[in-house]
């Protein structure tokens, strides 16, 4: 079974940086895109950054500039660096993978995601 397993999230200060990362295991193909989602406390979940297998990226207007999505040189595997990060970056952060026009697995894979924590 295809799973997506994210690290890299922490406790950091207002205007501090962290590097998520996020990689795929049990799979034998290549997502169609993957991206970067984040679920506040009493808030719906949002996308924040997207990029597709041909290096099209999408951000969420609020990290437009602060955030960089990019793909790692493994199969299904995405980083997202964040910097200048806000009290309002706080969330839990969800990997996401896309598959579509595959086979009998398309549709989208989800980690368990990584709290991210912005104080004040």
């Amino acid at each position: 079974q295809v799973q997506l397993v994210e690290s890299g999230g922490g406790l950091v200060q207002a205007g501090g940086s962290l590097r998520l990362s996020c990689a795929a295991s049990g799979s034998i193909f290549s997502f169609n895109a993957m991206g970067w989602y984040r679920q506040a406390p009493g808030k719906q979940r949002e996308l924040v950054a997207s990029i597709t297998d041909r290096g099209r990226t999408t951000y969420a207007d609020s990290v437009k500039g602060r955030f960089t999505i990019s793909r790692g040189n493994a199969e299904n595997t995405v980083f997202l660096q964040m910097n200048r990060l806000k009290p309002e970056d706080t969330a839990v952060y969800y990997c996401n993978g896309a598959l579509i026009h595959y086979s009998e697995y398309d549709g989208d894979y989800w980690g368990q995601g990584t709290q991210v924590t912005v104080s004040s």
